[in-house]
């Protein structure tokens, strides 16, 4: 993230820019999943080494965390096309219905190579069925048809693979359930809620001696997380939508956090997103099923959340900028600029950072 002499327009795309060094890149996770390292940063913006076996003790008895219970499925379908030639479809969600349903046949998919799947072209799955590409959109986005001969299920199981992200490249079964977390329960993403990777039945237990209170939702990881930012400026990024959904047990929680005095924890960017997109101005969140877009910037306003663990993100990312907007654009430029001479290991199977916002809630 760049800071000069000039006083940087924090709309700007290229405000969030950094120079990250390749060897820095995690192509494989931690071993053991808390073996990870661990960047506090203080209220008062101050730094802190740690390791992710420490996270329990950063947290208070009544301290309440929220984690995304979502699963990954092995949404990256690779089928041939009537050519022959080879096609790859990543399905991201259901166009017809709100969340993941196996019975759904109509899918929005990223599809390779795109200058060849155009609207009325087929991918085939063996014997197994086959997608016809029914609508195609500006943002490259493909509306496809399923129509298959085994269930949905076992489509996945015998031609999908683990979305694993570029820059992990291709993956044995050993590591793609690595890009699972252990409570992984309901499925529905193309991407793992990568803050979460890093917990083992062991912190969870440590957590439950300290008195912290554990509770879920579920967002399902898609386009509108990963998606790269190419405008110019901030605004003018497009975010897709994305599904989520949160028990009443955890709004009753976080609104009993709220009236004691505790803090809300958000395990990871996704929970985040769909805590304060569910905010009401008072803090307490609404209960059930609903979309969003939010796309939090410097100047976003928090009503729930009072910190925050996460990755080391992309640079000029809608993470990064979510960062950025909770710890602030300078404690979150010196963390990063301390990670990479500390070495810390970057994206998706790297270390983690765990942030207190340095403004009152509201």
């Amino acid at each position: 993230m760049r800071n000069g002499e000039v006083e940087l327009d924090l709309r700007a795309t290229t405000a969030y820019h950094y120079d990250l060094p390749p060897e820095l890149i995690a192509s494989a996770p931690a071993e053991p999943r808390d073996a990870s390292r661990l960047l506090v940063v203080r209220s008062d913006g101050a730094l802190e080494h740690r390791t992710f076996s420490e996270f329990p003790a950063l947290l208070r008895s009544g301290d309440v965390l929220v984690i995304n219970e979502t699963r990954v499925i092995r949404a990256r379908l690779t089928g041939t096309r009537e050519s022959g030639g080879f096609a790859e479809l990543l399905l991201l969600r259901p166009a017809d219905r709100e969340r993941y349903d196996p019975r759904a046949r109509r899918w929005l998919a990223l599809a390779r190579p795109g200058r060849r799947l155009r609207r009325g072209a087929c991918v085939r799955f063996g014997d197994d069925g086959a997608a016809t590409i029914v609508n195609v959109f500006e943002d490259g986005l493909r509306e496809v048809q399923l129509e298959l001969t085994v269930s949905f299920e076992e489509l996945l199981e015998r031609h999908g693979e683990m979305p694993l992200p570029p820059y992990v490249g291709p993956g044995d079964e050993a590591r793609a359930a690595r890009y699972q977390t252990v409570f992984a329960r309901v499925p529905g993403s193309v991407a793992a809620p990568t803050a979460s990777l890093h917990f083992t039945e062991r912190t969870f237990a440590d957590l439950r001696e300290r008195g912290v209170i554990v509770v879920p939702l579920v967002l399902d990881v898609g386009l509108g997380t990963f998606k790269p930012m190419t405008a110019a400026l901030l605004d003018e990024h497009e975010m897709h939508s994305e599904q989520y959904e949160i028990p009443q047990a955890t709004a009753d929680a976080i609104g009993d956090a709220h009236l004691r005095g505790s803090r809300v924890i958000a395990a990871g960017t996704t929970t985040m997103r769909a805590l304060e997109s569910a905010a009401a101005a008072d803090g307490t969140v609404a209960v059930g099923a609903a979309e969003t877009r939010l796309f939090i910037t410097p100047g976003f306003r928090f009503r729930t959340v009072d910190a925050l663990l996460t990755n080391f993100h992309l640079p000029a990312s809608t993470l990064l900028v979510l960062v950025s907007a909770f710890a602030g654009y300078d404690v979150t430029r010196r963390a990063y600029e301390a990670a990479i001479t500390s070495q810390y290991r970057f994206y998706s199977f790297g270390d983690a950072m765990f942030v207190g916002r340095e403004v009152p809630r509201g």
